[in-house]
C-alpha cells in the first residue's frame, strides 16, 4: 500500500513540477525569431521544408503542429518558441521521475543491505 501512495504522489509532484517550469518558461518566453540558427529553424518547421542536416525531423514536425495555433504569420516565431517552453518543461518533468526512480532504487538497495548485514552466517 505505501508503494501505492508513492507512486500517487510521485505523479502529483511530477505535474506540479511541470507546471511550474512551464509558467517559468512561458514568462520568458521571447515573442518573436532569435537573432542565430533558430530563424532557419522557425521558417522550414512551419513551412515543413527540408533545413540544413541532420533537419531535426522531430522539431519540425512539432514547430508545424504548434505553428498552427498562431492567428497570423507574425505569431509563428512566438508559436515555435513555446513549443520549446512546452519541450523544457516535459524534460523536466521526465528528468522529475527519472530522480525519484534512481532515489528509490537507491535507497531500497540500502534497506535491503541493511536487512542482509543483520542475518547472522
Amino acid at each position: 500500500m505505501p508503494s501505492l501512495d508513492f507512486t500517487k504522489w510521485n505523479r502529483i509532484l511530477g505535474w506540479f513540477v511541470f507546471i511550474i517550469s512551464l509558467i517559468v518558461y512561458s514568462l520568458t518566453v521571447e515573442p518573436t525569431v532569435s537573432f542565430w540558427d533558430a530563424g532557419e529553424y522557425i521558417l522550414t518547421a512551419s513551412k515543413l521544408q527540408v533545413g540544413h542536416p541532420p533537419g531535426a525531423p522531430l522539431f519540425q514536425m512539432f514547430g508545424a503542429f504548434f505553428s498552427t495555433f498562431a492567428t497570423d504569420p507574425s505569431q509563428i516565431g512566438m508559436m515555435m518558441n513555446m513549443m520549446s517552453a512546452f519541450s523544457s518543461a516535459f524534460t523536466i518533468l521526465f528528468m522529475f521521475w527519472t530522480i525519484t526512480i534512481l532515489l528509490q532504487k537507491m535507497v531500497g538497495k540500502e534497506k535491503e543491505q541493511s536487512d542482509n548485514q543483520d542475518m547472522p552466517f
